[in-house]
């Protein structure tokens, strides 16, 4: 019996990703998606809804808290010290998964273009409050669960984003 692809399905409205597989849920955690709430337009600091795929999973063998930027590693490892110096940085940590839309004119090409928008599911600093909206318009998730979602799923895994 071979199982079918896996999905991602995250809810905006609940706050969580689902990892499935033919009937089974394999993970199913709290995640943060944007402050602006949904939306597919360049520039709104909004989660885009719809179908998506990872286009590139960035970071294999990092370490917990690696931290990004422009989609490499800084050489930092967050801490305390790293949150309290740059206070305003939106951390991108642990794990990139970069989504690209499926769906021309409503997350693909153009001004909606959720590659070029530069979306991702990545984790961030164990103290953000998880649950709720809050991110730039990434889904982040904590460092542990990304580890976990980044070495269950492949390049073109299809990602689902309900927005309602």
């Amino acid at each position: 019996m071979t199982l079918k692809e896996p999905i991602i399905s995250i809810s905006v409205p609940q706050q969580r990703l689902l990892l499935r597989a033919d009937d089974d849920v394999l993970m199913d955690v709290a995640i943060s998606t944007a402050g602006n709430g949904v939306g597919q337009q360049m520039g709104s600091e909004c989660t885009p809804s719809g179908l998506h795929r990872i286009r590139a999973m960035i970071g294999a063998g990092c370490e917990l808290n690696t931290v990004f930027q422009g989609r490499r590693p800084t050489g930092e490892i967050y801490n305390s010290g790293l949150a309290r110096e740059f206070p305003e940085r939106d951390w991108i940590l642990t794990r990139i998964l970069w989504l690209c839309g499926m769906e021309t004119g409503k997350n693909r090409l153009g001004n909606v273009d959720t590659m070029r928008r530069y979306i991702y599911i990545h984790g961030t600093p164990d103290d953000v409050v998880l649950g709720r909206p809050g991110s730039h318009g990434c889904i982040r998730m904590r460092n542990v669960d990304v580890v976990r979602l980044f070495d269950q799923v492949d390049v073109g895994t299809r990602v689902e984003i309900i927005g309602e």
